[in-house]
C-alpha cells in the first residue's frame, strides 16, 4: 500500500516503516525526545530567541575585542596600606617595658647602690589581652592595642613622672602575634609571619610561603583585609609590577587554582580521536591563547564537514566595548551583550585575525558544518535503510 501510494520500491517502503516504528525495538541509553514530550504533565512554550550581535572580524573589531583581554583590573594597584613607619601593637602581641630613673632612691631604684647595678628596671614581658590592655606597676592598666610602642612608652612615663625621679620608659614588642600576615592555599609552605618595619609586597609574601604550586595563569590571588576581598590573577601581578601591592598587618593572602577553559564544538575531529583525549573542553596552556591556537589544540577543522567561512566565537561583551567599536547596541538590554565573532577560515586574512584574537575564559568556539553535510547525512541514512530492507526482502523469499 505504502509503495503504491508513493510509487517507491518495496525495499524503500520497508525501510521507511522501520525508521518510523522501530524505535521501541532499538537499544537506547536514555529516553528519547518524543518520550519526554509525550509524558510531560506541563509543557511551557520556548522563549523567543536571545538577540545577539554578529560581527565579522576586521582590524577595528579585533583591536576592541583584545582591549579587554589586555586590560588590567587594578584591584591591587590601588590597594590601601603599606605604611610601615608606625606599626601598632596588636592583641596577642608579647611586649616588654623598661623603666629608667635619673638616680637611685626613686620609685624603682633603691638608694643602696650595692643592692643592684644600673638605673633601670625590666618589667616582665606580658601579652596584650583580649581587651588590648597591658599592666605596668604604678602606671596601672594601659590600652596598648592600636598604639605604637613609642606612644605606650609616653603613657607610662606620664603616669609615673610624679612618683619616679625623671623617669623614662622604653616599650618593645618581643613577639608579634596580632599584626601578622597569613599566606594560605595553593602554596608550598603555608605560614604566618610578623610584618617587617620595611614592609613586604604580595610577591614577597608568596615567596616566603615557598611559591605557588601551580602555574601563574591558573592561580588566583586573594587578599582579605578589613572585611573585603581583593582578587587578581598571579600572571597579571607578574606582568604588571604596579599590581604587586604592599601588604598590611592582619592581611590574609589566599592562593587558589582556577584553570581557565574554553570549549570547541562543531566540525572538528570527533571527541577522543586525537590521542584518545576529549577535544571539546580545554584548559589554557599559557597566560594567553589565540583562536588559532585553540582550534589547533582541538585538532583543526574537519575537512569533510567544516564550513570554513563560518568559524564563530561566542561570548558576552560589555556594551561600552561594542560602542567603542562603532556597534549600535541600543536594542540590547543590560550591560552585557551576547556577541558572536565570525572568522572566515577560507581566506588568509581570516587566519591572521584568528592568530591575533585572544581567547578568554569560558569562550565557546563553534565551527559550523557545510550545507552539503546534512544532504550527505540524509543520503547515507536512506542508503543504509534501503540496504537493510533489501536484505530483509531477500531473506523472506
Amino acid at each position: 500500500m505504502l509503495a503504491s501510494i508513493f510509487k517507491i520500491s518495496p525495499a524503500l517502503a520497508v525501510s521507511a516503516i522501520c525508521l518510523a516504528g522501530c524505535a521501541g525495538f532499538t537499544p537506547q541509553d536514555a529516553p528519547n525526545g518524543a518520550s519526554v514530550v509525550t509524558n510531560a504533565a506541563l509543557t511551557v512554550a520556548p522563549s523567543p530567541p536571545v538577540p545577539y550581535a554578529l560581527l565579522a572580524v576586521d582590524p577595528n573589531i579585533l583591536k576592541s575585542a583584545n582591549s579587554i583581554s589586555d586590560h588590567v583590573s587594578g584591584n591591587f594597584r590601588n590597594l590601601p596600606g603599606g605604611n610601615y613607619k608606625d606599626i601598632t601593637i596588636g592583641v596577642g602581641d608579647i611586649v616588654t617595658v623598661t623603666v629608667f630613673e635619673a638616680q637611685s632612691g626613686g620609685l624603682f631604684i633603691p638608694r643602696e647602690a650595692s643592692v643592684r647595678p644600673g638605673n633601670f628596671v625590666d618589667i616582665p614581658r606580658q601579652q596584650v589581652d583580649q581587651s588590648g590592655n597591658i599592666t605596668v606597676p604604678y602606671a596601672g592598666t594601659i590600652k596598648a592595642a592600636g598604639l605604637t610602642a613609642r606612644a605606650v612608652a609616653d603613657i607610662v612615663r606620664e603616669r609615673i613622672k610624679n612618683r619616679a625621679i625623671d623617669p623614662q620608659a622604653v616599650v618593645s614588642v618581643v613577639e608579634q602575634r596580632g599584626n601578622q600576615i597569613s599566606v594560605l592555599g595553593e602554596v608550598n609552605a603555608p605560614l604566618r609571619f610578623p610584618v617587617d618595619p620595611g614592609g613586604i609586597r604580595v610577591m614577597g609574601a608568596i615567596a616566603r610561603a615557598g611559591g605557588p604550586k601551580n602555574p601563574s595563569w591558573e592561580t588566583k590571588v586573594r587578599i582579605k583585609r578589613g572585611g573585603k576581598t581583593y582578587v587578581e590573577t598571579m600572571s597579571s601581578i607578574v606582568r604588571h609590577p604596579e599590581e604587586d601591592a604592599f601588604l598590611a598587618p592582619g592581611d590574609v593572602v589566599y592562593l587558589s587554582r582556577e584553570p581557565r577553559v574554553f570549549m570547541v564544538f562543531g566540525s572538528t575531529p570527533s571527541p577522543g580521536s586525537i590521542g584518545g583525549t576529549n577535544n571539546r573542553r580545554f584548559t589554557f596552556e599559557n597566560d594567553r591563547m589565540t583562536l588559532a591556537e585553540a582550534i589547533a589544540k582541538a585538532g583543526g577543522l574537519d575537512g569533510n564537514r567544516a564550513n570554513s567561512p563560518s568559524v564563530y566565537v561566542l561570548r558576552l561583551e560589555p556594551r561600552n566595548l561594542l560602542k567603542s567599536a562603532g556597534i549600535d547596541v541600543e536594542r540590547f538590554p543590560g550591560e552585557l551583550v551576547p556577541t558572536v565573532y565570525n572568522f572566515d577560515w577560507s581566506k588568509p586574512d581570516g587566519l591572521f585575525f584568528a592568530d591575533s584574537f585572544q581567547i578568554r575564559d569560558h569562550d565557546a568556539i563553534v565551527v559550523s558544518e557545510s550545507p552539503s553535510t546534512e544532504l550527505i547525512k540524509f543520503f547515507t541514512l536512506m542508503l543504509a535503510g534501503t540496504d537493510t530492507a533489501v536484505n530483509i526482502q531477500t531473506l523472506t523469499r
